[in-house]
């Protein structure tokens, strides 16, 4: 896949300090057999974000899976926020043939590394597996003038700047989304007022304070406060309606933008092709547990996985249309 798609390959040095939380050890039963094998015994986890967001939510819920389902010995969580995911991706290249350590990544970083004009690409790790895909839920607070998504684009339409969009990274899938409404609807997505934090939960905190008008994340970061009343969901970028989310989709008030905010795994480069094919069977083995089917049910995640030649053509399609996207948006 990276040699055909990509022509950057530069490394970039530093990266932000990790907030590091450690997994019980279990014994593992079910790998007797390769008990010297790095991964099995001790699998690092890294976050490209702050705790708190939806690449935290799938290392924290993966990190259970391996535990209960008695994949690995011990799993370690790394968070390293910032950039669009660029800064951990750094770091997990820095890690170079490390075979104990996958990146949680997705359509984020993607747009991240071409937004902050990133010269480590996906070029640069190992493709591993794609987990799941979620949706991004467009929400106001409950007190908020903008009862549908027809009331917040009829104000945004005669000033599109004076309403502030909080939400994820640079060039991640909520200035992704908040584009393709605003193009859609007729706005210059250049004159969006869109304003990222480094996590969902200080976009939370500033909707709930009132720094912003509108927040856009997916679903999960947002349920609590949602089924509690304080904040209230006007729409889903789900083609169609989602089980268990009581929001109408953007297609349903007349909107194109479908956006799906999928996630996925990476190895640092550099590992031999057994030591890739070990990474690939935990996360098999991680995906059909029994923690982990239950994941997809509470938080709505849709179960797309894919490995191997599949996964990789899948990374380069969404590089290309994603890029695309980006470009067209003028982001």
């Amino acid at each position: 896949m990276a040699q055909r798609q990509f022509a950057r390959a530069a490394r970039i040095i530093g990266a932000a300090g990790a907030a590091v939380v450690i997994g019980a050890a279990v014994v593992n039963a079910a790998t007797s057999d390769v008990s010297g094998d790095e991964a099995r015994n001790n699998l690092t986890l890294i976050v490209p974000a702050a705790p708190g967001g939806g690449w935290d939510s799938v290392a924290r819920e993966g990190q259970n899976a391996l535990r209960e389902g008695d994949v690995v010995g011990n799993t370690q969580v790394v968070n390293v926020p910032g950039a669009g995911g660029t800064i951990g991706l750094a770091q997990t290249i820095r890690r170079a043939d490390d075979p104990a350590t996958l990146m949680v990544m997705g359509t984020v970083m993607v747009g991240g590394i071409q937004v902050n004009d990133s010269t480590n690409t996906l070029e640069d790790v190992t493709p591993i597996a794609r987990l799941a895909d979620d949706y991004e839920v467009i929400v106001v607070p409950k007190d908020s003038p903008y009862k549908d998504m027809g009331d917040l684009v009829a104000a945004w339409e005669k000033d599109p700047g004076s309403i502030s969009i909080g939400g994820g990274s640079l060039g991640g899938t909520e200035q992704l989304l908040a584009g393709m409404i605003a193009k859609d609807q007729g706005i210059d997505p250049a004159k969006v007022n869109y304003i990222p934090f480094p996590g969902g939960g200080e976009a939370l905190t500033a909707l709930l304070s009132g720094s912003v008008d509108v927040g856009m994340s997916t679903y999960n970061e947002f349920a609590d406060q949602i089924e509690s009343g304080n904040l209230r969901a006007l729409g889903v970028s789900a083609e169609k309606p989602i089980d268990g989310i009581d929001a109408p989709t953007l297609a349903e008030q007349d909107i194109d933008a479908v956006l799906t905010n999928w996630r996925g795994v990476m190895a640092p480069p550099g590992i031999s092709r057994r030591e890739r094919a070990e990474l690939t069977a935990i996360v098999e083995e991680m995906v059909r547990t029994p923690e982990w089917e239950d994941t997809l049910k509470r938080n709505r995640w849709d179960d797309t996985y894919q490995s191997g030649a599949e996964y990789e053509a899948f990374v380069d399609d969404e590089i290309t249309r994603l890029n695309g996207l980006i470009d067209d948006l003028g982001l």
